[in-house]
């Protein structure tokens, strides 16, 4: 399992790869908010290889840096476990999903 977290920029979206989870969700959050800061972004979440609730914070904390720089988002691809997730926490009509996320 791929245990490095990183953010790959291409155009207006962002990739993003490996766990996010408590021990890396602050830095994963401050890097999605550096670039949701200077465009419009469709955030890609295909190669997430694992999350934990912090994952559903760091996604709320995106969409309010769209709010606060006036910029739109939409998240894509989200894992099925990160869907549950957001779904339990009953946050899903605050984070812009373009599908109902992949299959694990």
């Amino acid at each position: 399992m791929d245990t490095e977290t990183g953010i790959r920029v291409e155009k207006d979206r962002l990739f993003i790869h490996g766990p996010i989870v408590y021990d890396n969700a602050v830095e994963v959050t401050r890097a999605g908010v550096a670039a949701i800061k200077l465009d419009n972004r469709v955030i890609d979440l295909a190669e997430v290889t694992q999350v934990d609730s912090s994952a559903v914070s760091m996604l709320l904390e995106w969409v309010r840096a769209t709010q606060i720089h006036g910029r739109k988002i939409e998240f894509i691809n989200l894992p099925g476990n990160l869907v549950g997730l957001i779904e339990l926490y009953d946050v899903d009509t605050l984070i812009p999903s373009g599908c109902t996320g992949k299959s694990d």
